[in-house]
C-alpha cells in the first residue's frame, strides 16, 4: 500500500506530480481535504485555517489563532490518511511527520523562484512580476515559519528528505517516474514493523487529538506513544484529576485496546496554571 508525502510549494509544479503519480498508481491524494477536517474539529471558517497555513490572516486571526490544536488535529488527519495506505499527500507537513516511517519517501518538488513568478504570472494572467514575486515569497515565508515552529526544522534543508526534484530540469513525467523507482527499491519496501509504525503514530495522533478536543484534558500536554493498540502516557499533569481524566479519554479513543498512565502529579501544583510537558 503505496504512501508517498510531497511537499508543497507555490509554483513549483508539485501539484501536477502528485496528480499525475497517483493516476499512474491508482492512490488517492490528500490536499486541501485537510483544512475542512481541521476546521470542523476546531468549530472555525475553513477560510481561517487556510488564510492561517498561506500568511494571508490579519494580525488579530494570528494572534488569537490556536495553532497547538490546528498542530494536533493536522498530524491526526494525515498520519491517520497515511495508515490507510494508496494515497499521496502533499503539504501539510506530510514529509516531516512520515519522515520516521522506513516505507514512505518523503520528496522535496522544487523549481528555481523565477520560474514560479512566471507561473504564477501565468495563473493570475498578469504581467505584474512584483505581486508574483511578493505572493511566492509570502507563500515561503509562510510554509518556512510554520515549518520551524511546528518541527524546529529549516524547510528548505535537502537532508530532510530522500529525493529533491527540480521541476525546472526534469519534467513532470520524469519526476514521477523517478518516484515509482524509488518506491520498488528495498529501502521502501512495507514490511510488517514500518505498517505497524505507521499504525503506532496514527493511534497515538488519534489520542492526541482526543485529548485535545475533550473539555477535562484540553490543557493537558503529554507524550503518547502507542504500539499495537496499547498507548502509554508520559509527562507531568497538575492534578490527579488531570490524571484520572486523560487515562480515561485515551482508553476511550477508537483503536485503544490498553492504556499504560504513566503520568505524574506535579506536587506543587499551585505553581503551575496548566499542565505541560
Amino acid at each position: 500500500m503505496p504512501v508517498v508525502a510531497l511537499t508543497q510549494g507555490m509554483g513549483s509544479l508539485a501539484q501536477d506530480v502528485a496528480e499525475h503519480l497517483a493516476a499512474e498508481l491508482n492512490l488517492a491524494t490528500l490536499q486541501h481535504e485537510v483544512a475542512d477536517r481541521v476546521a470542523q474539529k476546531m468549530h472555525v471558517p475553513r477560510s481561517l485555517i487556510s488564510r492561517l497555513r498561506a500568511g494571508k490572516a490579519g494580525p488579530i486571526e494570528r494572534l488569537t489563532a490556536d495553532r497547538g490544536s490546528i498542530a494536533v488535529y493536522t498530524a491526526e488527519e494525515v498520519l491517520e490518511t497515511a495508515a490507510r495506505g494508496n494515497v499521496v499527500l502533499r503539504g501539510w507537513g506530510a514529509t516531516l511527520l512520515l519522515r520516521p516511517v522506513p516505507h514512505v519517501p518523503c520528496i522535496r518538488i522544487m523549481r528555481p523562484f523565477d520560474k514560479r513568478v512566471q507561473w504564477l504570472m501565468a495563473q493570475l494572467d498578469t504581467d505584474d512580476r512584483e505581486l508574483a514575486e511578493n505572493e511566492i515569497r509570502r507563500s515561503d515565508h509562510s510554509n518556512a515559519t510554520r515549518m520551524h515552529e511546528q518541527f524546529g526544522v529549516d524547510w528548505g534543508d535537502p537532508a530532510l528528505f530522500d529525493m529533491v526534484l527540480n521541476t525546472d530540469r526534469l519534467g513532470v513525467d520524469t519526476c514521477v517516474q523517478q518516484i515509482k523507482a524509488l518506491l520498488a527499491r528495498p529501502e521502501f519496501a512495507e514490511t510488517d514493523a514500518s505498517r505497524a509504525m505507521l499504525q503506532g503514530m496514527a493511534l497515538a495522533a488519534r489520542v492526541r487529538s482526543a485529548l485535545r478536543s475533550h473539555e477535562a484534558t484540553a490543557q493537558v500536554d503529554v507524550t503518547v506513544e502507542a504500539n499495537a493498540g496499547t498507548v502509554v502516557l508520559r509527562g507531568i499533569v497538575v492534578a490527579d484529576e488531570e490524571r484520572e481524566a486523560a487515562g480515561q479519554v485515551a482508553a476511550g479513543t477508537a483503536g485503544v485496546a490498553g492504556v499504560d498512565n504513566q503520568l505524574r502529579v506535579m506536587a506543587k501544583s499551585r505553581l503551575f496554571p496548566s499542565a505541560k510537558y
